[in-house]
C-alpha cells in the first residue's frame, strides 16, 4: 500500500472488529492513522498498539 503512505487514513468504527482489522492493516505498512469511534478505551489502546506511528482515538 506504498501509494497511501503519504495520506492519513480516517479509520470509523475503528476500536474492534473490522476497523480495528483496517486500521491493523494501514499502520502496517506504514500509513499514519486516524482512530475513531466511541469506545474510548478500545480506541486508545489501539491507538497504542499502532506504535510510534501519529494515531489519535477520538
Amino acid at each position: 500500500m506504498e501509494r497511501l503512505s503519504e495520506r492519513v487514513a480516517i479509520v470509523t468504527g475503528g476500536a474492534g472488529g473490522i476497523g480495528a482489522a483496517v486500521a491493523r492493516a494501514l499502520a502496517a505498512e506504514g500509513t499514519p492513522v486516524v482512530v475513531a469511534g466511541i469506545r474510548d478505551t478500545e480506541g486508545t489502546d489501539l491507538a497504542a498498539e499502532l506504535g510510534p506511528q501519529p494515531a489519535t482515538c477520538t
